[in-house]
């Protein structure tokens, strides 16, 4: 015993229970002698599974509500390196499992840091700070854990010893319990444990895909929609998207629009989604501007016939109306003596309209063939009801006009809440709205460009569980995002992040018990993430499953060296492409 009571890590090691050769009187009967630990060991002499599993590897020297020190025996966890159980081979590094017996129950932890121990700490160890994940009941023939749970009922006391988790203990904490669930790779360190996403509360509390360009998002993105579409066939999907890259994934099991086949109605704007649209002005012009659009924008829907069906509608009601009238009553407006300003706002307004009209870019939305009540197949097709096989709806954003981009997403997003608010009292039909590049549509206070598509987003992910629809976002700027909307998130998948400040936002919205799994995310590999939240039991780090190549979006990365080394057919090139570029067609 050292000076002032302090156990050395010499004096630990010769524990009875660090100790080989009576290893068994601690552990109990029935459990590995010393020659079966002799028969277990590889060509160096070093033990492997069978003794690893069972000899402990540290001691508990201090306890708080969520954490714990532990101290781990250097020469254990040299042990350990050589096993041929990846997940005990792993054990004391940052981000790994081990287990703390508790009376009858393991509890299980995750190492958040690592230290060397101080001069002043004598027992020269490495002292960790351990993460408590859960606890789970004690099989008696192996010594495994089971029934695992989530939560801490019984702490262990300083001095309660630590083992590693093996690979056993790992397939039984990361088990399905029979909810319906994806597969969207293996567990970290393993290489043949599933990692399964349970469905409903995935979706069902919104869900975040985190990581820096280049890390394997977008396909990521694609396998996790893949597998939902594959459980769900008659799912409602509606994913926005920004550069166009999802189409080639979704060919065969999507339902694909872009500018040339959207057809998306004008009138279906809220009065908000016309301002952003047809006014030019700001300040106290805006403002007198809004009001006369508000007037001459209520008296053109009033006179659809549905609106003397329906009786009293408002600016907003989603009523078919012809741009003509709309123009023609501001013409007749600015001709009143009695207007109360200028004709100038009047004339503002009615260029704009006018000019839009003539413009070719926005005839995917302001044609003159879109005046019809084609409202319920829009949606129909949109929202995929029905989904006859294919559930998802990849939106191709990428050729829209950059000044009415957010716009358009702000209805497609609009359309997706007030359709299941005014649904309620139907059958419930979920519908999950996908964001790609969501910090441009959501930006923070000091990107806010004043649109209402943050607005909607927003909304819809502090209210859309309510009412059925379920919001995903993916971007590899979560620093971005509006405040609170990342934390309103029930899962969050976080791929490696390589800004500090990108970090420091998603570790503020990671529950306390990931903190130890966030620290190893600035040394995630290509396709590797961390999942935590209401999605998964307990958090975990994932390697993603291979996706075919015919299922991936087109988000490659050129080879610079490749496509530099080669030449030929420049000329047709230029040509197709000057061909488009004109046309502002793909």
């Amino acid at each position: 015993m050292a000076d002032g009571g302090k156990v050395s890590m010499s004096e630990m090691s010769r524990h009875a229970a660090f100790d080989p050769a009576r290893s068994e009187a601690v552990t109990g009967p029935g459990q590995s002698s010393r020659d079966d630990r002799q028969a277990n060991c590889d060509p160096t002499g070093n033990p492997v599974s069978l003794d690893n599993a069972r000899r402990p590897i540290g001691v508990v020297r201090d306890v708080a509500g969520g954490t714990t020190i532990v101290v781990f025996d250097p020469e254990r966890l040299h042990e350990c390196l050589s096993d041929a159980d990846p997940a005990i081979a792993m054990s004391g590094q940052v981000s790994s499992q081990i287990k703390i017996r508790v009376g009858n129950t393991w509890l299980l932890g995750v190492v958040r840091t690592l230290r060397q121990a101080t001069t002043a700490e004598e027992h020269g160890g490495v002292v960790a700070e351990v993460d408590f994940m859960g606890e789970g009941d004690t099989e008696r023939l192996t010594g495994n854990i089971y029934g695992f749970r989530r939560g801490v009922t019984r702490y262990p006391m300083p001095g309660a010893l630590a083992h590693v988790a093996t690979r056993a203990d790992l397939a039984q904490i990361y088990a399905s319990d029979g909810r319906p669930n994806i597969s969207i790779g293996t567990v970290h360190p393993t290489k043949d444990i599933r990692a399964g996403i349970y469905i409903d509360s995935f979706l069902g509390k919104h869900f975040a895909l985190l990581g820096s360009t280049g890390t394997g998002k977008s396909t990521s993105a694609s396998l996790i929609l893949h597998r939902i579409c594959e459980l769900a066939p008659q799912g409602h999907i509606v994913m926005i998207d920004p550069h166009g890259e999802y189409i080639s994934a979704f060919r065969d099991r999507g339902n694909l629009l872009d500018v040339s086949n959207l057809q998306m109605p004008y009138w279906l704007m809220n009065f908000e989604e016309h301002c952003e649209v047809f006014l030019t002005s700001s300040g106290s012009d805006r403002v007198v501007d809004a009001d006369i659009l508000a007037r001459c924008l209520q008296q053109s829907r009033a006179k659809n016939r549905l609106a003397a069906a329906i009786g009293k509608i408002t600016v907003d009601s989603p009523i078919p109306y012809l741009l003509s009238d709309l123009v023609n009553i501001l013409q007749n407006e600015m001709g009143k003596l009695d207007k109360g300003t200028g004709s100038i706002p009047y004339q503002r307004i009615k260029t704009k309209i006018e000019e839009i009209r003539g413009d070719p870019r926005y005839q995917f939305m302001f044609s003159g063939m879109l005046v019809a009540d084609c409202m319920t197949d829009f949606l129909a097709q949109v929202f995929r009801l029905p989904a006859n096989g294919k559930p998802i709806s990849i939106i191709d954003v990428s050729g829209v006009p950059s000044e009415i981009t957010s716009t358009v997403v702000a209805v497609l997003s609009r359309l997706v809440f007030d359709f299941a608010v005014w649904a309620r009292d139907e059958e419930t039909r979920p519908i999950l709205l996908v964001c790609e590049e969501a910090h441009r549509y959501v930006p923070n206070e000091r990107n806010a460009d004043g649109s209402s598509v943050g607005r909607v987003l927003s909304r819809i992910a502090k209210e859309g569980r309510k009412y059925g629809v379920s919001l995903g976002l993916i971007t590899q700027r979560p620093s971005d995002l509006a405040e609170g909307v990342l934390s309103q998130c029930g899962t969050i998948i976080a791929m490696r992040l390589n800004n500090e400040r990108d970090q420091a936002h998603v570790r503020a919205a990671m529950p306390e018990g990931a903190r130890g799994f966030m620290d190893a995310i600035p040394a995630l590999r290509n396709r590797e993430c961390v999942v935590c939240g209401e999605g998964v039991s307990i958090p975990m780090r994932v390697s993603f499953d291979d996706l075919d190549a015919a299922l991936r979006p087109a988000s490659d990365d050129p080879s610079f060296a490749a496509q530099w080394s080669k030449s030929g057919g420049e000329d047709a090139m230029i040509e197709r492409t000057l061909q488009r570029w004109r046309a502002q067609s793909r």
